[in-house]
C-alpha cells in the first residue's frame, strides 16, 4: 500500500492584498489620477530571485517596482522581447488602485507612457468632428 501524500504546510498570512499579476495587471488600461487614459501594463519589473532560479524557503518575497510600457506589439506577434531601454517605466508607488483598470495617483500628462495616447488624441481624433470636446 502506498501512504498518504503529506499534508501542505499553511499559508503565512499576509498584510495586504494579493494579486496575480497575470489576472490583474497584465494588458490593464491605465488611467491618471483624473481618469485619463495613459497607456497599457505590457510587462512587470520585479525585484527578486533571478530566472530560473530556486527560492530558498524563508527567503523575502519578489518586490513589485514598476509597471512598464512600450512598443511590444511586434514583439508579441513576432516573438522575442523588447530591449529594456524601449520600455516606459511607472513607478509602482504611482499606482494608487488596481481594479477593472489601474489608476495612478498622479497626473499622466507628464509621464513619457502617455505620450500615444496624446499623439492619438491630438493627431486623430482631435480631427473627427465632435472630437475636441469632453463627452460627459
Amino acid at each position: 500500500m502506498t501512504s498518504a501524500p503529506a499534508p501542505l504546510p499553511k499559508v503565512p498570512h499576509v498584510a495586504g492584498r494579493i494579486l496575480d499579476a497575470q489576472l490583474h495587471l497584465m494588458d490593464r488600461q491605465v488611467l491618471d489620477h483624473d481618469g485619463v487614459p495613459v497607456t497599457t501594463v505590457d510587462d512587470l519589473e520585479v525585484s527578486g530571485p533571478a530566472l530560473d532560479e530556486d527560492i530558498e524557503p524563508g527567503s523575502p518575497a519578489p518586490v513589485l517596482n514598476a509597471l512598464l510600457t512600450g512598443s511590444v506589439l511586434g514583439t508579441r506577434i513576432f516573438g522575442g522581447r523588447p530591449p529594456s531601454s524601449r520600455l516606459i517605466r511607472i513607478p509602482w508607488k504611482d499606482v494608487a488602485e488596481v481594479g477593472v483598470v489601474v489608476k495612478l495617483g498622479v497626473k499622466g500628462e507628464p509621464l513619457d507612457a502617455s505620450w500615444v495616447e496624446r499623439w492619438v488624441r491630438d493627431k486623430i481624433i482631435a480631427r473627427i468632428p465632435g472630437g475636441r470636446h469632453d463627452p460627459r
